[in-house]
């Protein structure tokens, strides 16, 4: 290697550290003067549409990579100066090409909001959404793409597409804000992520997480085509939300235009129902707890409807199939549909719609803002194999399940139970002065130990085959409530069988001793009966029993007198007498003669009934 050769490298590799150095001191001044102060605000403004301004003073970082710091930053609307900014941030950090700004010229990589606000307004659809540009590159773009579309709007010519670099966008620590009467309220917080879009005719994706209503929020977005997606097209979309109260994913494809539609497959779930409702601000009329829902179905429709096909659902581990219906053409959201589940509880369902709490349960809370009607209304058809609601079991059932503003009903038109069948119906009526409740059941040919044992009476049922019918209506935000203002009626018939509970000579051989005793003492027996009958009259809360009668081969047991709901006591007079006069009667060497009588009063409480013979045993002439 010749000496020349070396010196002349040795010159080559001076010159560029030289013209590096050059560049190095150089820059910054370049960039002060000829971008920051006359480009950068230009560019972003040529890019977005809006008008930019940066109040505070520009600085250039050269090292460890070329970028602009801006503070202060608004993007306005041209058309109108004065109005709050659509968009600002306290500080914008720009990462720029060190060549271009050598030559003048802009290009960004990736923009950094920090703290940034962005303002939107609710539109009449019920949503939020920021002000619209109306010029920029990205607007002219849209606008170009537009024109592909309505030129073939099934399939449009993505070749034709700008393909305009766009880079990416962060966001630190931003907020979403609205404005109504005159006063600013934070609708997202703690606002995060980022937005990837290389350039205009290629994919793009969008990453944010923040807090909403109270709860950390994640989500999601991706799409092949997103500008034809921005331009009324069809494109294909990927959506994800991810939170603790409930998550939501969508995979297919999605047309925004005036002629909307969407197709794809979507799963819902949430821990607690009522808590994702109340969290969204969406609520049916029930204030009660509601567990766990997921669904998982192929979606389709457009914006004043969307159907969910082949639909799994599960409400509280309670798995069922069927299709549903979202109708958004009224004020109230409706969902309607046909649901089956091979078993289901009741009660859990109950709690979906209805504005009382369940038994056992504290009155519910309203909703803040919910005032008398519902969020979502209901038109449901459901079956089941097997269902239970609390104590009843019931298989083979048809129900329905409705909401409409301020009136709930559920119906049960067919059930088999207790050995029969029985037919039921909720109604719910929210007022302003309070929720109305009415509450029918038919019971037939029914098993009545079956029923009495759901209903918690253990003793003095009939075990026969027979018929219960109760009708009641009143005010109320709880069962208990409900039941101790209650106005209505509860018949029984039953045939002949046995009435369980009840030893009758040793009931009859204390009676005749005097002295009170409590029924327990005296309920390790039973007695065959012809049949019962049962009609009571409901005031308030308290039954007064216009007739309670069995009929033994050789007795007859009646009941008269009142039982209050509240406090579950008894105040009732009641008697054993012949039903037909008997001859008198020789001692019976086991007990008192059958064809004696007995009168006496039943006190204490439901649990605890105690006897008090009101007159000695004598015999009957």
């Amino acid at each position: 290697m010749s000496s020349v050769f070396i010196r002349r490298s040795l010159l080559a590799i001076g010159f560029a550290v030289v013209v590096a150095a050059f560049a190095l001191v150089a820059l910054p001044y370049f960039a002060s003067t000829r971008i920051v102060r006359d480009r950068i605000a230009w560019e972003m403004s040529a890019w977005s549409g809006f008008r930019v301004a940066i109040d505070g003073t520009p600085q250039i970082q050269v090292w460890p990579k070329f970028q602009a710091i801006l503070t202060d930053v608004t993007l306005s609307k041209w058309s109108e100066p004065d109005s709050p900014p659509v968009i600002d941030a306290e500080r914008v950090e720009i990462d720029l090409s060190a060549m271009a700004a050598l030559r003048g010229d802009v290009v960004f990589s990736t923009t950094r909001l920090i703290r940034p606000t962005l303002r939107v307004e609710h539109t009449a659809q019920g949503f939020f959404l920021p002000a619209l540009p109306t010029g920029g590159r990205i607007t002219r773009s849209i606008d170009t793409a537009r024109d592909v579309v309505e030129a073939n709007p099934a399939n449009p010519d993505t070749g034709r597409l700008p393909n305009d670099p766009f880079g990416t966008v962060e966001f630190r620590d931003g907020r979403v804000i609205t404005a109504a009467d005159g006063k600013e309220t934070e609708i997202l917080t703690s606002l995060n992520g980022r937005v990837g879009w290389a350039t205009l005719n290629g994919g793009g994706t969008v990453s944010a997480n923040g807090i909403w209503n109270g709860e950390s929020v994640s989500v999601d977005i991706a799409s092949a085509k997103p500008l034809l997606l921005l331009a009324g097209g069809t494109a294909p979309l990927t959506v994800s939300v991810k939170s603790t109260p409930a998550t939501f994913s969508f995979d297919g494809t999605v047309n925004v235009s005036e002629n909307s539609y969407i197709d794809g497959l979507a799963k819902f779930s949430a821990p607690s129902l009522r808590r994702a409702l109340d969290w969204s601000g969406t609520t049916t009329a029930s204030g009660a707890a509601i567990g766990a829902l997921s669904v998982s179905s192929k979606v389709s429709g457009g914006m004043g409807r969307i159907k969910l096909d082949s639909t799994e659902i599960s409400l509280d581990k309670n798995p069922g199939m069927g299709a549903l219906d979202f109708s958004f053409s009224e004020p109230v959201p409706v969902v309607a549909g046909t649901l089956a589940f091979e078993t289901l509880d009741l009660s859990a369902f109950l709690a979906a719609f209805t504005p009382i709490a369940m038994p056992g349960s504290p009155a519910p809370q309203e909703p803040s803002g919910m005032g008398n009607t519902a969020r979502v209304n209901l038109d449901l058809r459901l079956s089941a194999a097997s269902a239970s609601a609390g104590a009843v079991q019931m298989t083979d059932v048809a129900a329905t399940a409705q909401v409409k503003d301020s009136l709930s009903v559920f119906d049960i038109s067919d059930a088999t139970a207790f050995g029969g069948t029985i037919q039921a119906s909720l109604r719910f009526d929210r007022k302003p002065e309070g929720t109305q409740a009415e509450i029918k059941l038919l019971a037939s040919d029914i098993d009545g130990a079956a029923f009495g044992a759901a209903a918690g009476m253990q003793r003095l049922v009939p075990t026969a085959k027979g018929t219960v019918s109760v009708i009641l209506k009143g005010p109320g935000r709880t069962w208990d409530g409900i039941l101790e203002n209650a106005d209505g009626s509860v018949s029984a018939n039953f045939g002949s069988g046995s009435l369980g509970g009840l030893n009758l000579p040793e009931f009859l051989k204390r009676s005749q001793e005097g002295g009170f005793f409590p029924l327990n003492e005296v309920a390790d027996g039973s007695v065959p009966i012809d049949g019962a009958e049962l009609k009571a009259t409901i005031s308030k809360g308290v039954a007064r029993l216009d007739k309670a009668e069995a009929n033994s081969p050789q007795q007859k047991i009646w009941l008269s007198g009142i039982v209050p709901y509240a406090g579950r006591g008894l105040a009732l007079f009641g008697g054993i007498v012949p039903r037909n006069p008997p001859a008198p009667p020789a001692e019976a060497a086991n007990g008192p003669p059958v064809g004696r009588q007995a009168t006496f009063f039943v006190g204490g409480t439901w649990n605890t009934p105690f006897i008090s013979p009101i007159n000695r045993e004598q015999t009957a002439n």
